[in-house]
């Protein structure tokens, strides 16, 4: 069969295409038959609830290609080029949660032509981008030389959902490449207090357990 242009096809006749191919593959393997007329794979009969999984494959292997596109589409630099190259180079963002606001840390290895680094984010499941901070005005973003180094942001204009943080380097040209990313989750007061309250509840319960078996067994088995 020729190969498919999927990027002509609406996301729903992408599946449909892909599930038929694929029932087609199983119907030809299950017309197979030995000398004696017997089916070498007679299990492999499509049936309807068959079908239904077939495409459910295949609506989430489209959503998956999809979103991958859409990425690359996105992504210049290193995140483009190598998903694990931020992590064999030392360059993977790490975040910490500071009540309402997040410190994001990275560090480079080395550093060829760089003038300094741009801190984006966007809400979670969206495309909009925004500029939090740039080398252009806060100078502990400014490149730290050729040998490379270890770069802190603290995000204080954050609010509480789901957050994407992005790290671009940008080179003396103006040209940037994206570097490494992560997502970020910022509980509300109050499911941060909700989650101090089952924490404590579940130390109660815990201390309360080993209470109860002290007094069962005062010696702990001794």
């Amino acid at each position: 069969m020729a190969k498919m242009d999927f990027d002509s096809m609406t996301e729903e006749e992408e599946v449909e295409a892909l599930t038929q191919e694929e029932m087609r593959k199983n119907k030809r393997a299950s017309n197979l038959r030995n000398a004696n007329g017997v089916d070498y794979a007679p299990w492999m009969n499509i049936s309807e609830e068959d079908e239904n999984k077939i495409r459910q494959l295949m609506k989430e292997r489209t959503a998956a290609r999809r979103a991958r596109q859409l990425q690359e589409q996105e992504v210049k630099g290193n995140l483009y080029l190598d998903s694990q190259a931020q992590e064999l180079s030392g360059t993977g963002l790490n975040y910490k949660i500071l009540g309402d606001e997040v410190e994001l840390e990275w560090a480079t290895k080395s550093e060829t032509n760089t003038a300094g680094f741009i801190v984006r984010r966007r809400p979670a499941k969206t495309n909009d981008w925004s500029i939090v901070a740039s080398y252009q005005d806060w100078g502990p973003l400014t490149s730290q030389g050729a040998d490379g180094g270890v770069y802190r942001y603290l995000d204080e204009t954050v609010s509480p959902g789901g957050w994407v943080y992005r790290i671009s380097e940008v080179d003396a040209n103006g040209e940037d490449s994206d570097l490494c990313q992560c997502l970020v989750e910022i509980q509300t007061a109050e499911e941060q207090r909700a989650g101090l309250i089952a924490g404590v509840g579940i130390a109660v319960f815990g201390l309360a357990a080993v209470v109860g078996g002290v007094l069962l067994d005062p010696m702990n088995g001794y």
